[in-house]
């Protein structure tokens, strides 16, 4: 019997008060025909606490405290997308490592650059800016830290364990796969060398304001892929604490298929060797 929350005796009701809530609270948008979909991830949450409508998981996450915090991290883990690779839109790690890290230099001679990915997923988009550095020379250059933050536990936890499948690879060169990584029986896992270039992995809602001010100051953010998810005042929101927290000279990758050019006048978008970025100037 194919799978559908209808197999799993899940009612419907209460969908539209979840739908909205988990909206406001992750800025993950399910509208415009996408409900069905946010049903079907959420019915195996709703089924293990033994409740049998999206009411009950809704009156669960609104209004019990003592259990709502699980509850939020079980929905995030289950609502996060984790499809992603190495060297994923390269051009912009080229654009990072060839003309923005010079210039910011200059204009911030001996500063720390501080580097946010987030949301990181697994890891390969952290480990992609580490890796286009380190062969870039940067770290014997600079003092440099990055920071990556997934709104998803379980993200976090395969990113810490740092073991990834040939399909991560499919990018990424072969000669830097051999050069960064060592191979784990059918899996692969960066060389100590190269997850030591990883200042810290934290758990970062981009919904929440004051999680998203730990790490908001950076120079340069790698926000990429996630606003495709949001709706238009979500991405709103977040780009207001980018506008507000990041300094002069800051700069904001956003994924090629993601444009800011309705939302902000803080930033300036570029295009630097056909990769794009938005500059605060």
């Amino acid at each position: 019997m194919p799978f559908s929350p209808e197999n799993l005796g899940v009612s419907e009701a209460g969908l539209p008060l979840l739908r909205e809530l988990i909206h406001k609270q992750t800025g993950l948008f399910y509208e415009n025909g996408r409900s069905e979909l946010l049903s079907d991830r959420l019915a195996p949450l709703v089924v293990a606490r033994g409740f049998r409508s999206y009411l009950d998981f809704y009156y669960l996450l609104k209004f019990d405290q003592g259990s709502a915090d699980i509850a939020w991290r079980e929905v995030m883990d289950a609502l996060s997308v984790q499809e992603t690779y190495f060297w994923r839109e390269v051009d912009q790690l080229q654009a990072l490592t060839c003309h923005v890290l010079p210039e910011l230099l200059r204009a911030t001679p001996g500063a720390t650059v501080r580097i946010w990915s987030i949301p990181c997923a697994t890891g390969e988009e952290p480990l992609s800016i580490a890796i286009a550095l380190e062969e870039a020379g940067w770290f014997n250059r600079a003092r440099i830290e990055i920071h990556a933050s997934d709104g998803s536990p379980a993200a976090i936890a395969k990113a810490r364990a740092g073991l990834y499948r040939e399909r991560s690879f499919r990018s990424l060169p072969g000669f830097l796969r051999d050069k960064y990584f060592e191979p784990r029986g059918t899996q692969w896992a960066p060389t100590a060398s190269l997850q030591r270039r990883i200042t810290s992995w934290t758990l970062v809602n981009l919904m929440a304001r004051d999680e998203m001010l730990m790490h908001a100051h950076s120079q340069i953010v790698f926000c990429r892929n996630a606003f495709i998810y949001f709706s238009y005042d979500s991405v709103k929101q977040v780009v207001k604490v980018f506008e507000d927290a990041m300094p002069v000279p800051g700069y904001l990758f956003v994924g090629a298929s993601e444009s800011l050019s309705k939302l902000t006048d803080r930033f300036l978008l570029e295009d630097v060797d056909r990769a794009f970025v938005y500059t605060k100037r």
